[in-house]
């Protein structure tokens, strides 16, 4: 009978397998201009790739279980945490942390050292801001430099873009336009709404006269903010957000169009139409004229940018209403579409739309991911977008052109009156999906003979079926009372995806999900009196009674794992491993239906947060996890440290140097702490 292996031995089978993996990847050769100085987090993502990574490698396997709290930072000190969601990412530069809190998205410097708070600003209160959407989502600030001069730029939930003194917190002079709205400064301010409505046309036939209180009326739209912009170069981009589509039911609204001013004096350089006009590439996807009363297509996640080749990458999101778009047929670019753009023009330079006509709610919800390497023995630029389909899909991020094919496949039809779907779907090849796509009966529960009967008698109500699985209306001849979309959200932006640019590897965090999605005639949900509520035509059809799609005995209808990180080489394509996000939950390890059932490690029912560092994987498990926060080798997947958090870390985390040591900051959130920063470091 053979021994188990020594503890020695085990980690020097570990030292040859890293060995092995190390020696094994090639040379990365392209410049790597990520505008991030070491020890700094410039940007949301860590750097202008948003990789999410950083160099320093103080912490390490060897002592990352000696962390200690160095400090708690409040976020709900300044306004309330709604449903614990606080999504913003502190950056770090030259020797202060700025980060926002709160619905009002109040802007803070923070001490690195203490979590002490030097300064903050709030904007004052507007009519428009209370008909925000996502005032609660703030994902962070920009940085830029002004000759010499740190600047602060945040986007604020009532459309507004601030200019601030890093040092001071005080707004720029000569910069920008005067806001003519009491409590607003003189200077270093942007109403952004002129900008957007100057040339569309129901706001230019509208007859309204601008109120920069109110905003844009009702019935043409609504828009806001939800991540931070983008400064390239002497350009600063502007993003924006609208209602969740899931909750419209009426079709017009304006559209996300991408706006861009000059960093040094606020003046507005260009605007890209993110639904094509007349004359402009892609109008003749939307029929029937459709564009022109048609909103939505926002990018709600973050850009990134390649400073070097001047290219801005905007990940986008379906038009309105999901899962039903009768009333605007064709592919409808440029929505759920990857967009390059020139910063110094706005001209498009390439684009790739991920999801012809999205009614599925797969809009790309988290950063693209640039990186170097080496494909077939070439250097290859690239930028990797991770989906709520659990696809990577990759392209040359100069030109455009996919790394490995895209193949355009057959998929179902709709059978709801009035829809039109597009009759294939751009299928990846390669790296393969990272998480379950589509459900089948092979797919279902099977701890227990019980538990997958009652999963087959729940799903004989549904129609399930692969990706891109369509809706049904709740008439339909079969009897079924909805579809089942999966996966639901593999990847989103509670788990923002996280990369290694020394290596080309790229770390993946999912969730295996699925959705059922009930549509109904528009007239039955419409609210006409609720002020979030826009737009004038009520769609025929619209989405009702969210989420009743359960498994058996409040179990996961489908097998494990509930959640994972996969790391995949982006010099291949290749998955290198996998592991669960966590442990297996104590509800699922203690419920009355698995006593007795040896049960793998599932992991838990969240999106784990990610982050790179010289030598390790860092991650917690989400908002459904445990308040830990796990060390990862991230060469083999294998644990390296654990320690406490005082609560389960959330979407934002980084890391910083300063006065020589490493810090660690993780977001938080729980009863306890509804939305909060703890920073870690060594003793």
């Amino acid at each position: 009978m053979p021994k188990t292996p020594t503890r020695p031995l085990a980690s020097f089978r570990w030292w040859l397998l890293a060995l092995a993996f190390v020696v094994g990847l090639p040379a990365l050769s392209i410049a790597q201009d990520r505008d991030n100085p070491e020890g700094e987090w410039r940007y949301i993502g860590g750097d202008a790739w948003h990789t999410r990574y950083s160099p320093l490698a103080q912490i390490d396997a060897s002592n990352f279980e000696d962390l200690e709290v160095a400090w708690v930072w409040r976020g709900d000190n300044f306004g309330p945490i709604v449903d614990h969601l606080f999504r913003s990412t502190p950056i770090y530069v030259d020797g202060l942390l700025y980060t926002v809190a709160g619905r009002r998205r109040t802007v803070a410097a923070i001490d690195p050292a203490t979590g002490e708070t030097i300064w903050t600003y709030r904007e004052p209160h507007t009519t428009r801001y209370d008909r925000g959407m996502r005032n609660n989502y703030g994902k962070g600030v920009a940085y830029a430099e002004v000759d010499g001069r740190g600047v602060i730029l945040t986007s604020s939930p009532a459309f507004f873009l601030h200019a601030l003194d890093a040092k001071s917190g005080r707004h720029l002079e000569n910069w920008g336009q005067a806001v003519p709205l009491p409590g607003f400064p003189d200077s270093g301010v942007i109403d952004l709404l002129p900008d957007l409505v100057a040339d569309w046309d129901p706001w230019l036939e509208s007859g309204y006269t601008y109120d920069p209180d109110h905003g844009i009326p009702r019935d043409l739209g609504n828009i806001a903010s939800s991540s931070p912009p983008i400064v390239v170069g002497g350009v600063v981009i502007v993003s924006n957000v609208h209602e969740q589509g899931y909750y419209q039911t009426r079709t017009e609204n304006i559209p996300g169009d991408i706006l861009a001013y000059d960093v040094r004096t606020g003046e507005h350089l260009w605007k890209f139409h993110v639904i094509p006009r007349p004359g402009e590439f892609g109008h003749e996807t939307w029929e029937n004229d459709a564009w022109r009363t048609t909103g939505d297509v926002s990018s709600w996640a973050p850009m990134s940018a390649d400073p070097e080749r001047g290219l801005v990458y905007i990940p986008t999101n379906p038009p309105t209403i999901d899962f039903y778009g009768g009333f605007r047929p064709g592919d409808n670019l440029f929505g759920t579409s990857l967009l390059a753009l020139d910063v110094e023009t706005g001209e498009r330079a390439w684009h790739f739309q991920m999801v012809h006509h999205d009614i599925w709610n797969f809009d790309n919800p988290t950063a693209p991911v640039l990186m170097n390497v080496n494909v077939d023995g070439e250097p290859t630029p690239i930028v990797v977008q991770t989906t709520k389909q659990a696809w990577a899909y990759t392209f040359n991020r100069e030109t455009g052109e996919p790394v490995w094919p895209i193949e355009e496949r057959e998929v179902p039809e709709s059978e709801v009156p009035g829809e039109r779907l597009s009759p294939t779907q751009p299928f990846p090849t390669r790296p393969l999906p990272y998480d379950m796509q589509g459900l089948t009966e092979d797919d279902l529960i099977d701890f227990t003979p019980e538990l997958r009967q009652q999963a087959l008698e729940i799903v004989a109500h549904y129609r399930i079926g692969p990706i891109f699985n369509p809706p049904i209306q709740p008439d339909h001849p079969s009897g079924l009372r909805s579809f089942v979309s999966c996966p639901s959200g593999a990847t989103n932006i509670f788990g923002p995806t996280a990369a290694d640019p020394e290596t080309g590897i790229l770390y993946v965090g999912s969730l295996t999900g699925c959705r059922s999605e009930n549509i109904v005639p528009g007239q039955q949900i419409d609210e006409p009196d609720d002020p979030m509520t826009t737009g004038k035509t009520i769609a025929d059809f619209a989405v009702a009674n969210r989420g009743d799609f359960r498994g058996p005995q409040g179990l996961p209808i489908f097998k494990p794992p509930y959640s994972r990180i996969t790391a995949i080489d982006m010099n291949t394509g290749e998955h290198l491993w996998w592991i669960p996000n966590g442990d297996t939950p104590e509800r699922i390890k203690n419920h009355p239906a698995l006593q007795g059932v040896e049960l793998p490690t599932t992991g838990v029912t969240s999106h784990p947060v990610t982050m790179v560092t010289g030598s390790l994987l860092i991650h917690a498990e989400g908002t459904a996890g445990q308040p830990l926060l796990r060390a990862i080798d991230k060469r083999t997947g294998a644990p390296a440290g654990i320690v406490e958090l005082p609560a389960p870390g959330q979407y934002g985390m980084m890391t910083y140097r300063h006065d020589g040591q490493q810090f660690i900051v993780v977001q938080i959130a729980s009863l306890r702490h509804p939305g909060a920063l703890v920073a870690l470091r060594l003793p």
